[in-house]
C-alpha cells in the first residue's frame, strides 16, 4: 500500500548507504552459509544439474555468463570479509541502480522521497559496462548426465542476440511459433501427433549482452530420447526451410500483445509496469526502450522472421540429454531473521472497488458487471451453483471431469481448432470446480470481444 512507502524507502535506502558498518565476520559466516544451502537446494532440485552444465558449456571462458551467480562453493568458502566489502562498494551504490516508484502517487512526490530517503548516499566509482558478446558458436555439442529425475529430458540451446536487438525481436516470435500453445509447432508434433513427450517448452534467456535460445523437451515413460530429438530437428528444419505461415505470424504476435497487456494490468511483479520500466531503463536506457522491441515485433514480415531463425539457430547447437538414477536424500536449514527499528507501517488507504451493475436474463441468468478501464481487456466467469459435493449423489470426480473436458471439443471445432482460434484472438478461457462451484472463465482482448465470446458461448 502507498502508507508503507516510506518504509520500503528506509530499507532500501539503509541496505544501499548504511549497511556496509554492519556487516561482520560472524554475519558474512553465517550469510555465506545461507547462500551454500541455497546451492544445494537448486542442485538438489530435479534437473538442478543442467543450468551449472548449461553455463559451462555453452559461454567461452571469461565470459561474464561463463559462472553461475551463485558460483562455486570454492568461491563461497574463499569469500573474505574485505572482498565482500570491496565489492558492496563498487557496485551497490545509487549511480549503478535503478528505482522505479509505480503505482498511487505523483512523480513529485515520488522525486521528494526518493530524494529524502537516498539523498545522501554517496555515489560509488564508475562501473566498467560489458559490451555485447554473443559468443556464436559452430558445429554440435553433446553431453550427457545422470540425476535425480522422473523422466528423461533433452535441451537444445543456441547463443543469440542480446536485449533490446532487432533480431531477437524476430526469434521471440520464432519462441512461441514453436512452443507456445496447443496449435505451436513443437507442442502439436510432440504433444498430441507423435505423443512422445509429456512437455516441451521453447524459451528465450533474455540478457544484456547475449541471450540463448532454448528448446527443451521431457520423454514420457518408455520413449526414447533420440525419437524426440528427431522430431524436434524435423520440425526446426522445417521451418528454417518454409518459415512461418501469415497465420502462425498472426497469431504470436497477437499473443505477444495480450501478455503484454495483461502484464501491465499489475503495477508489479514480473512483466507488471514497474519490471518492464526497470528492465527498459537498465538494458536499453531508457523506460520506454521496450517500445522499439514492440514496433519490430508488430512490423515482422515472415521473411524477417525466416532470416533471423536461419542466421541463428542452424548451426551451434549445445545438446543436453538427462537421465533418471535413484533420488538421494537432501538437507534443510531455517534461516534467522533479527528485527531492527522501523519507521511506522501507518494506516492503509482506503479501498476503491467499481461499482457493481446488476441485471437477470429472461431466462433466468443472473449477470454482474464490474467496470474498470485501465486496460483493454474484458473478463469473464461463469459461474454455476454446483461443485463436486453433488457428486456424492453420483460418481466421484463427475463435475471436475466435465468442466475439464468442456475446452477438448464440441460440435463445432475441435479441442486443437480451439487453441488455435483462442489464440488468434489473444484470448484465454479456462475452467474449474470446487466444493460448491463450477466455473467457466474467458480473458478476452476488447477488440476482439464478439469473436472471443462467440467460442466461449
Amino acid at each position: 500500500p502507498t502508507s508503507a512507502l516510506d518504509l520500503i524507502l528506509w530499507m532500501e535506502s539503509d541496505r544501499m548507504g548504511h549497511l556496509l558498518g554492519a556487516i561482520t565476520q560472524e554475519k558474512l559466516d553465517e550469510q555465506r552459509g545461507v547462500v551454500q544451502n541455497e546451492k544445494r537446494q537448486g542442485e538438489n532440485q530435479p534437473y538442478g544439474v543442467a543450468y551449472e552444465l548449461q553455463t559451462f558449456s555453452t559461454w567461452p571462458k571469461g565470459h561474464p555468463y561463463s559462472w553461475t551467480v551463485i558460483g562455486s562453493m570454492d568461491d563461497l568458502n574463499a569469500a573474505s570479509l574485505e572482498d565482500v566489502q570491496d565489492w558492496f562498494k563498487s557496485y551497490y551504490g545509487p549511480n549503478n541502480a535503478v528505482l522505479v516508484v509505480a503505482g498511487d502517487i505523483s512523480a513529485q512526490e515520488a522525486y521528494e522521497k526518493v530524494n529524502h530517503y537516498f539523498g545522501d548516499i554517496p555515489p560509488g566509482p564508475p562501473v566498467a559496462r560489458h559490451t555485447r558478446w554473443i559468443a556464436p558458436r559452430s558445429g554440435e555439442q553433446r553431453q550427457t548426465v545422470q540425476d535425480r529425475v522422473p523422466a528423461a529430458r533433452v535441451y537444445k540451446i543456441w547463443n543469440v542476440p542480446e536485449w533490446g536487438s532487432e533480431s531477437l525481436a524476430y526469434l521471440q516470435l520464432v519462441e512461441d511459433i514453436l512452443g507456445s500453445g496447443k496449435t505451436s509447432r513443437l507442442y502439436k508434433r510432440l504433444i498430441y501427433e507423435d505423443q512422445i513427450a509429456s512437455d516441451v517448452d521453447v524459451y528465450l534467456d533474455t540478457r544484456e549482452i547475449a541471450s540463448q535460445f532454448v528448446i527443451e523437451a521431457t520423454a514420457k515413460p518408455g520413449e526414447d530420447l533420440a525419437r524426440i530429438e528427431k522430431a524436434i530437428d524435423e520440425e526446426l528444419a522445417r521451418f528454417l526451410a518454409e518459415g512461418p505461415s501469415e497465420k502462425e505470424l498472426q497469431r504470436v504476435k497477437t499473443q505477444r500483445r495480450a501478455a503484454f497487456v495483461r502484464g501491465i494490468e499489475r503495477i508489479g511483479g514480473f512483466g507488471g509496469k514497474s519490471d518492464i520500466l526497470a528492465l527498459s531503463q537498465t538494458y536499453g536506457g531508457r523506460p520506454d526502450a521496450y517500445q522499439q522491441t514492440f514496433q519490430w515485433m508488430a512490423g515482422a514480415t515472415a521473411m524477417q522472421v525466416r532470416q533471423s531463425a536461419n542466421e541463428w539457430l542452424s548451426d551451434g547447437v549445445y545438446v543436453l540429454e538427462v537421465t533418471p538414477f535413484p533420488e538421494l536424500a537432501e538437507q534443510k536449514t531455517g534461516v534467522e531473521r533479527i528485527a531492527g527499528k522501523l519507521p511506522a507501517e501507518g494506516e492503509p488507504p482506503a479501498v476503491k472497488f467499481p461499482t457493481l451493475q446488476k441485471a437477470t436474463l429472461s431466462n433466468g441468468l443472473k449477470i454482474v458487471l464490474a467496470q474498470r478501464s485501465s486496460v483493454p481487456l474484458v473478463n469473464f466467469q461463469l459461474m454455476i451453483d454446483a461443485g463436486y459435493a453433488a457428486d456424492q449423489f453420483g460418481i466421484p470426480g463427475t463435475a471436475s471431469m466435465t468442466m475439464s473436458m468442456l475446452d477438448e471439443g464440441t460440435r463445432q471445432r475441435s479441442a486443437l481448432e480451439i487453441s488455435e482460434a483462442l489464440a488468434l484472438l489473444g484470448a484465454n478461457l479456462s475452467t474449474g470446480t470446487n466444493l460448491d462451484l463450477c466455473y467457466l472463465n474467458l480473458s478476452a482482448l476488447k477488440a476482439n470481444l464478439d469473436a472471443s465470446l462467440d467460442i466461449y458461448t
